[in-house]
C-alpha cells in the first residue's frame, strides 16, 4: 500500500544556482525555448493531456514579475505574477481536480501556486510599508525604501494519528464534507518543536496526552504554502475532550473500520480523506505496520 501524497513527486532542477546571476537568469528568458507556465490567477490551466499547460515565455506580461520555477532539462521554466488575483476555484474543488493530474506535474504547479500567492501578497515591506519588487529570479522581495529582503515563507503545519488500544483518533472539522474524518492537525508555533506541537495540539484539540511521537511523511501543501508533518504518537488513555471551536467531533476508529474507509466500502462508516492528502498515507502506513 506504500504511496506518496500529492506534490511530493520531483519537479523541475530548481536552479538556485540562476537565482544570483542576472546575466545568466536573461540569457535563460530569451531561449526560444524558454516556457511559461499557463495559470488563471492561481488556478492551473489544463492542457491536453490532463495536466499542466505551457505556452512561449513571449506570452509573459511585461508588467508582471517572472518567477524562474527551474529547469527542464536545458529549458527554463517560468511563472508569471498577474497583477491582481481574482478568487479562483473553491480550494476543496481545486484539490479534488489535482487528484488526477500527472504526480510531477502536481509538484511543479504547488511550487508555482504558493510562489504566485507569495508575490502577490508581498508587494510591500512588512518592517517599513515600502515597495517591494522581486530578485533572485522571484525566489526574494527587496525594499526599495528600506532594502530588507524579503523570503518566500513555508508554514509548518503538523498532521497526527494518536493511537490507542489498536484504534487511532480521527476528528471532524465543521467545513469538512458530511462524514468526512481525518487525522488531527494544527500549526506549528514560533519556539515549539515538531514533537511539542503534535503533544500540544492533540491535548488542546482532543484533550489527550500522547507519548513516543514520531516522524511519519511530510507534503507541501500550497494552499496557501505549508508543510505538513506527519507524525504518529502513541495516547496516555482513550478518554476525550473536545474542543468543539476547532471540531465537530473526534472518534476512536479501529482496524477494520479504517480499511473499510480506505477501501471505499459501501458499508464504511467514514469517509477516509483523499489519496491526494498525507492523512491518507497516514492512515494506510498505520495498516500496514499492523500487518
Amino acid at each position: 500500500m506504500a504511496f506518496d501524497p500529492g506534490f511530493c513527486a520531483p519537479g523541475l532542477d530548481r536552479a538556485d544556482r540562476l537565482r544570483s546571476d542576472p546575466d545568466g537568469l536573461r540569457a535563460a528568458m530569451m531561449r526560444p525555448s524558454a516556457r511559461l507556465l499557463r495559470m488563471n490567477g492561481l488556478d492551473p490551466v489544463i492542457g491536453d493531456h490532463g495536466g499542466l499547460d505551457w505556452g512561449s515565455i513571449a506570452e509573459a506580461d511585461p508588467e508582471c514579475d517572472l518567477i524562474l520555477l527551474g529547469l527542464d532539462g536545458e529549458t527554463s521554466c517560468f511563472a508569471a505574477v498577474p497583477q491582481h488575483i481574482g478568487p479562483g476555484q473553491p480550494v476543496r474543488q481545486l484539490w479534488q481536480g489535482l487528484a488526477s493530474f500527472p504526480e510531477r506535474d502536481a509538484a511543479i504547479y504547488a511550487a508555482a501556486r504558493s510562489l504566485v500567492d507569495w508575490h502577490a501578497r508581498h508587494r510591500f515591506c512588512a518592517r517599513c510599508g515600502g515597495e517591494t519588487r522581486a530578485e533572485k529570479g522571484g525566489w526574494a522581495r527587496r525594499c526599495t525604501a528600506c532594502g530588507a529582503e524579503h523570503f518566500p515563507r513555508t508554514d509548518p503545519v503538523v498532521i497526527m494519528l494518536a493511537e490507542h488500544d489498536g484504534r487511532v483518533l480521527l476528528g471532524r472539522q465543521p467545513q469538512f464534507p458530511a462524514r468526512r474524518l481525518s487525522a488531527l492537525a494544527g500549526f506549528v508555533e514560533p519556539g515549539e518543536t515538531i514533537e511539542g506541537a503534535v503533544a500540544r495540539e492533540l491535548h488542546e484539540e482532543a484533550g489527550i496526552h500522547v507519548r513516543d511521537i514520531r516522524y511519519v511523511k511530510s507534503q507541501p501543501w500550497p494552499f496557501p504554502s505549508s508543510l505538513m508533518i506527519g507524525c504518529f504518537a502513541v495516547a496516555e488513555d482513550d478518554v476525550l475532550t473536545i474542543d468543539e471551536t476547532e471540531l465537530e467531533e473526534a472518534v476512536w476508529i479501529d482496524e477494520d473500520r479504517v480499511r473499510a474507509a480506505l477501501n471505499e466500502a459501501p458499508d464504511a462508516p467514514f469517509i477516509a480523506p483523499p489519496r491526494l492528502a498525507v492523512a491518507h498515507h497516514l492512515l494506510a502506513r498505520w495498516l500496514e505496520e499492523r500487518g
